[in-house]
């Protein structure tokens, strides 16, 4: 098992089963009460002794309950220990695999970790604990009668017997289900996301009939698993009941044959135990869904924690200057199942200040080139480097505050306008104000009912296509980073938008910012000092700008993939 999940509930072991203990054997005052009756008070006929024994079992009772509700806030208490100390790191986890396509990257891993929480201090964890505590139980009604103990744990066998068969029966349906509700509610959230898409082009009906079926197959799965479950669960209640009128039936038979230590009194307090022996089996039972809910989402929590272990925080890297080098780059997409390199042995050198344009035809590798420029790829070979330092393997909250990246696909977060500017960090009134001047669109927020304040939501309503992508670049740009990156920043920019980024990216380079852009369109080569052109994955030509425009007129190389 993962020792991250078990360190975490460590501390909590040793009390949680102490209370457990303590109260299952309290839980024996019952039985011994009616032994005390039916031999000492109907024997001596005592009221007094009578009176004793009920304030003993009443506080017998009192203090059992009070240790069960002891144990359940321990529980509750172990999971909210686990919470804080898992869920932060389970959220940069899916933050950090999902620019590299590999698990855990689709929030599978929160929503496991919701279920193994709910499941620590639910009920069916309630009867996992309590099942070593039965075996108590089941000592004393051997101590009765060997006969009595033997049919005692046969019925726990059986009850085992139903679980394994139910775990067998539920465990592969309920994987398949928990896949396809997960898969339904992906294509849900994806569907919402182009509702206008869809609405515009009258996709809408289609696109709810594939939801639809997606959602059926879901919940068709989970009504078999639990069908079955529900099957397990009726017949260990029957066999409980068989359980408990046996005991009370064999005990009698055995009172007849002088064969039962104890008189008659013990003909109860055995089927009394019997039940208590089953009592934790059969709370399992009627709880295996979610036993079985818990164990596959526990199981899968341990694969991902092996996957993304915790690494130690080295020290702390200078601020970068800017200084980029790209070395023998080979690269694709990562995951589970890498593809072919994208990226074909790509080199070339920027100093601090230089920009650099990118262009090529579509599946060139361009935007691959600006994911790995920015470290959320690994290398399949060679290396990015920002002023000598391996890109990739800087810490990501250290140096992703000197850098500015703007992919193709612009996603505001849930926030103020200030917030998406300045990145979270924190709003300096004055840095995002001048960061929305560089790219002009100032007077657009201004005009906004509560400028920068303004949510997200609210803004989505009132900014054009350009405007947000404007907002992103704003964002891009923040403070003086050392290395901006930009995939097709111009897309949705009108001629005013183009202007304002070169008279920026102009501004920023004379304080030393290294600027990478890709683009289609011609207007912001004039910006650029040196020039990539990208075919296939490989450098067809590289060098200074005027010089790679003179040799691409004339139809000749220039540059290749050198510095």
């Amino acid at each position: 098992m993962s020792s991250d999940l078990l360190a975490g509930l460590a501390p909590w072991r040793r009390p949680v089963l102490a209370s457990g203990w303590l109260a299952g054997v309290l839980a024996l005052a019952p039985a011994i009460y009616m032994l005390e009756v039916y031999g000492r008070v109907v024997n001596s006929r005592s009221a007094t002794t009578l009176w004793m024994l009920s304030l003993l079992v009443v506080g017998a009772f009192v203090v059992m309950e009070l240790l069960e509700w002891l144990r359940s806030r321990l529980l509750q208490h172990a999971a909210a220990s686990l919470d804080d100390a898992l869920a932060p790191r389970l959220f940069r986890i899916a933050l950090q695999a999902a620019p590299m396509q590999q698990p855990g990257s689709d929030g599978q891993a929160l929503q496991d970790w919701r279920i193994v929480r709910r499941f620590i201090h639910s009920p069916a964890a309630h009867g996992l604990l309590d099942t070593p505590v039965s075996l108590l139980f089941l000592l004393a009604v051997f101590w009765i009668s060997p006969w009595l103990g033997v049919f005692a744990m046969a019925g726990a066998l059986l009850q085992v017997g139903l679980a394994t068969a139910t775990e067998r029966a539920t465990g592969p349906v309920m994987r398949k289900a928990n896949a396809e509700a997960a898969a339904s509610g992906r294509r849900a959230d994806e569907t919402v996301r182009n509702a206008e898409v869809l609405a515009s082009m009258g996709m809408a009906g289609r696109m709810e009939a594939l939801w639809i079926e997606r959602q059926a197959q879901a919940l068709a799965l989970q009504a078999q698993a639990s069908e079955r479950a529900g099957t397990s669960s009726a017949l260990a209640r029957w066999g409980q009941n068989i359980v408990g009128s046996g005991l009370l039936g064999l005990g009698c038979w055995l009172l007849l044959a002088d064969d039962l230590w104890g008189g008659p009194a013990m003909m109860i307090v055995a089927s009394i135990l019997g039940g208590r022996v089953l009592a934790p089996l059969l709370q399992v039972l009627i709880q295996w869904t979610q036993v079985t809910a818990a164990r596959q989402a526990w199981q899968r929590l341990q694969q991902l924690l092996s996957l993304y272990p915790e690494t130690p925080v080295g020290l702390p890297l200078p601020a970068p200057k800017g200084e980029l080098s790209v070395e023998s780059l080979v690269a694709g997409v990562p995951g589970p199942r890498p593809g072919p390199p994208i990226l074909k042995g790509i080199s070339f050198r920027l100093a601090r200040g230089e920009s650099l344009a990118v262009i090529g035809p579509s599946a060139a590798g361009k935007s691959t080139l600006a994911r790995m420029l920015v470290g959320l790829w690994p290398a399949q070979q060679g290396a990015v480097r920002l002023d000598g330092f391996d890109l990739f393997a800087w810490d990501r909250e250290e140096v992703g505050r000197h850098i500015g990246y703007l992919p193709q696909d612009v996603q505001l977060l849930p926030g103020t306008i200030a917030d998406n500017i300045c990145r979270f960090e924190g709003a300096d009134p004055a840095a995002v104000e001048q960061a929305a001047r560089r790219v002009g669109l100032h007077e657009a927020i201004a005009a906004l009912p509560q400028g920068y304040e303004t949510s997200i939501d609210d803004a989505s309503r009132l900014l054009s296509g350009g405007e947000r992508q404007r907002l992103g670049l704003a964002a891009a740009l923040y403070g003086q980073p050392a290395l901006v990156v930009l995939d097709e920043p111009n897309s949705s920019l009108d001629a005013a938008g183009e202007q304002a980024l070169q008279q920026a990216m102009a501004e920023m380079k004379a304080s030393g910012t290294t600027f990478v852009v890709i683009t289609h369109r011609t207007q912001l080569l004039d910006t650029a000092d040196k020039l990539l052109l990208l075919v296939d994955g490989q450098a067809k030509a590289f060098g200074p700008r005027q010089q790679v425009l003179a040799a691409l007129a004339g139809g000749k190389p220039a540059g290749g993939s050198g510095a």
